[in-house]
């Protein structure tokens, strides 16, 4: 009997998730569900695509987001839809917008605004603040539609600031009345169909008035009581981000959280520059945890990270110089012009910085550390393509050399200015972190960091250089790639419905040229509310992604269909249609 259909991939490479070699395969879908995998299926469908010579492969899970605010007002979850992305789960680092109190409002505007990036301006037009609670707000991410499925998490600062107010941001300990409401609050938001609960530690967040994030020491007792509530809830993961300065005593501390809350931990991992080495130190422990039973993973990345300068970003090594400061008025195309003039040039070039608030202001001009990230993006440049030895080889100073190399690409390109996953100048530390069997894909954090960084592409650099491209050392198999995209990501949050290539499960889908696959140079847009600034990046290749069994992108142009939904809690698959 011939089956029916409503769309079937004839004739493609199918890398299912699994980590199995690619097998030539049709796969047939109906209502949303996969309902059959295999060559030559006899299936009788009203679309047909074929993807012969081409890869097919579960639509990519990203667990590490920031589009909190986006969401709320665009049905586009760009640029992480760009790259075959169709699940993404936000709320990471404890920033976040819900609950929220409307006199708390400007708190979490100014929080995230400095965390991530995300200017006040853009956020107070865009954002509707039609909720008050975790609930509310969930309800009103489930009115809208999208090109990928959405899933949250309880951010940790939101939460502080609504049981707390004030004494949140000065960063009081929590009483036991504190810490109960709190718990009632996260309980709650998992409940609603949080996945999880988020929190910071790192000095590095801080917000836009330089104030430490109010999460930063929330003491062991808040963090235990949080989590019980989700133990309690039977569901829900816990993430964090650590500078583990005091190593051993924080470790000490994430150990007995995970003991007691009996909840998938996952932290943040890469090679600080400034302890090359600790970051074996805390895959060692996760290893220890692994081997005692209790689920820590590691968030890891696959490239530096670190700061895009560019004359459009939000960093460039001349952004406090008096002449450049005059330009920032300037339409975009006037300041590329008025860039070009040679006595511009000449002044800029000349010109002290003048003093700024900003805490990596002396990092901007580090020429031993940058490198043009180039029309074919580089990210593991050697050292002759540092822009100090660049200016050497032309005979300039490296000021005018960094001020030549941006205003390449039409005045568009871009200085990348690594400052984890590049400490002895290649990715070999990136790659064992990648390898390791308790580390998950992450960190690109999709929606945040607007206006010096998109790590959104990620997925598509991982399968590009990673598992093609690479010549400057080892790289990783592409099943192996595809399965940490997918699969495994999926799993860690308990979306299990997704991130594999079976029967019954959902119909997220990538169709890819993989030899075409290319990562475009990033380039600044405009069109975040309040005509915001954010750095985009886009990729060819990429034949068509698949959202609940509907094709959202076709040959990289959106195709007007949003079939994502907010995903409320852990996700089982369907049976499969007969």
């Amino acid at each position: 009997m011939t089956q029916q259909a409503d769309l079937v991939i004839r004739n493609g490479q199918v890398v299912d998730g699994s980590g199995q070699a690619a097998f030539e395969a049709d796969v047939a879908i109906r209502d949303g569900r996969i309902i059959a995998v295999g060559p030559a299926l006899v299936v009788q469908a009203a679309e047909e695509i074929d993807a012969a010579g081409q890869l097919v492969t579960p639509g990519f899970v990203d667990i590490h987001t920031h589009y909190d605010g986006q969401v709320t007002w665009s049905n586009s979850v760009t640029p992480s839809s760009r790259h075959g992305v169709t699940t993404v789960l936000m709320g990471n680092c404890g920033v976040g917008f819900a609950p929220c109190k409307a006199g708390d409002r400007q708190r979490l505007v100014s929080l995230m605004e400095g965390v991530e990036d995300l200017p006040e301006v853009v956020l107070t037009t865009g954002l509707p603040w039609t909720w008050e609670s975790f609930p509310d707000y969930l309800d009103q991410l489930e009115q809208r539609e999208y090109d990928a499925d959405i899933a949250t998490q309880i951010p940790h600062a939101a939460l502080r600031v609504f049981a707390m107010g004030e004494r949140a941001v000065t960063r009081e300990a929590a009483s036991a009345e504190d810490r109960a409401c709190m718990a009632q609050l996260a309980a709650q938001a998992i409940n609603a169909g949080a996945l999880g609960f988020a929190t910071s530690r790192t000095i590095n967040h801080r917000a836009s008035d330089g104030t430490p994030i109010f999460t930063l020491d929330a003491a062991e007792e808040e963090l235990i009581a949080i989590g019980r509530a989700l133990r309690d809830s039977g569901r829900g993961v816990l993430q964090l981000v650590s500078d583990f300065t005091d190593i051993d005593t924080e470790l000490a501390m994430l150990r007995r959280i995970a003991e007691q809350t009996e909840r998938p931990l996952s932290l943040t991992v890469m090679q600080w520059h400034n302890a090359p080495d600790k970051w074996r130190t805390v895959l060692d422990w996760v290893e220890d945890c692994q081997r005692d039973g209790l689920p820590v993973k590691a968030q890891v990345s696959g490239r530096p990270v670190g700061i895009l300068m560019g004359f459009e970003a939000s960093f460039n090594p001349f952004s406090y110089t008096p002449t450049f400061k005059s330009l920032l008025a300037l339409a975009p195309e006037e300041r590329r012009a008025a860039l070009r003039d040679p006595a511009v040039r000449a002044h800029i070039i000349e010109e002290t910085p003048e003093p700024s608030d900003f805490p990596g202001e002396m990092l901007l001009r580090s020429w031993d550390l940058m490198y043009p990230l180039g029309e074919q993006p580089d990210y593991e440049p050697d050292a002759t393509q540092r822009v100090s030895a660049i200016a050497a080889r032309r005979g300039i100073s490296p000021a005018a050399c960094a001020y030549d190399l941006m205003l390449e690409q039409d005045g568009q390109a871009v200085l990348m200015l690594p400052v984890v996953n590049f400490a002895d100048g290649t990715l070999n530390a990136a790659l064992d972190m990648l390898r390791h069997p308790h580390s998950l894909y992450g960190l690109g954090d999709g929606g945040a960091h607007l206006g010096f960084l998109c790590d959104a592409s990620l997925p598509t650099h991982l399968l590009t250089y990673w598992a093609r491209d690479r010549n400057k050392g080892e790289r990783l198999a592409l099943p192996e790639v595809i399965r940490g995209l997918t699969h495994d990501t999926a799993d860690a949050v308990g979306l299990n419905d997704r991130g594999l290539l079976r029967p019954g499960y959902r119909a997220d889908i990538n169709i890819i040229d993989f030899e075409a696959l290319t990562l475009l140079p990033p380039r600044i847009q405009y069109d975040l509310p309040a005509n915001g600034r954010r750095v985009h990046q886009d990729a060819n290749g990429y034949t068509a992604t698949l959202v609940n069994g509907q094709v959202v992108q076709r040959n990289g142009q959106a195709t007007g269909l949003f079939p994502g939904r907010l995903v409320r809690g852990p996700q089982q698959i369907a049976k499969s249609p007969v």
